[in-house]
C-alpha cells in the first residue's frame, strides 16, 4: 500500500516484526499554547526531548538520536528520588528504552515503537506510542496514544507519566 504524500511510514507489513496489540490503549492529551511547528521541534531535537520527556521523579538522557523514519534513539531514564531505589526496569535506578521512529508526518504525527530493556518478560513486548498535533484555537492539542502497553506498566502509572510529560512539554514550549 502506498503512503499519501507527506506521509512517511516504516514497518507496516505483516510479518515484518510488528507485534499484535494486547488490546489495552492508554491515552493522554493537553492543549498547549504553542504552534504545531514548535511542538514538533521539541520531539526531533535530542536536547529538547531530554528536557521534557521524563516523567516526575526521573531525568532523561538521549543517545544515538536519528530523527527519521527507521531511525530512533536510546533514552535512559534515571530515578532521581532515592526512595525509588530498586524500581528501575533495566537496573535498580534506570530504565533504558529503545525507540524507533515508525512514522513521521512533520507537525502532525509521530509514531514510535518503544521497547524497554529488561530481563523481566512482563516488559518484553514493543509498545506503539502515537503522538498527534492538532491545531486548536490559541494553540495545539497534543495527544498521546499508547497501544500494546507491556503488562507490567499499570494504566494509572502510565497515564500519570504521560500527563507529567505533557506538563513538561508545555513548560518548555509555552
Amino acid at each position: 500500500m502506498r503512503n499519501p504524500p507527506g506521509r512517511i511510514r516504516a514497518g507496516a507489513n505483516k510479518g515484518d516484526g510488528v507485534e499484535q496489540h494486547n488490546g489495552r490503549i492508554d491515552r493522554a492529551s493537553r492543549i498547549i499554547l504553542a504552534a504545531p511547528r514548535v511542538l514538533y521541534r521539541a520531539f526531533v531535537d535530542a536536547e529538547r526531548l531530554a528536557n521534557w520527556r521524563a516523567p516526575a521523579g526521573m531525568s532523561a538522557t538521549i543517545r544515538d538520536f536519528d530523527p527519521r523514519v527507521g531511525g530512533g534513539y536510546v533514552m535512559v531514564l534515571r530515578h532521581t528520588d532515592p526512595a525509588a531505589a530498586g524500581e528501575g526496569k533495566t537496573n535498580a535506578q534506570e530504565d533504558h528504552i529503545l525507540v524507533r521512529f515508525a512514522e513521521i508526518i512533520p507537525e502532525e504525527l509521530i509514531e514510535e515503537e518503544v521497547r524497554f530493556v529488561s530481563d523481566d518478560p512482563a516488559f518484553a513486548r514493543a509498545m506503539t506510542l502515537t503522538t498527534r498535533f492538532t491545531p486548536v484555537k490559541g494553540g495545539t492539542k497534543v495527544s498521546f496514544e499508547a497501544s500494546n502497553v507491556p503488562d507490567a506498566i499499570t494504566a494509572g502509572d502510565h497515564i500519570d507519566g504521560m500527563d507529567a510529560s505533557l506538563r513538561n512539554l508545555a513548560l518548555v514550549t509555552e
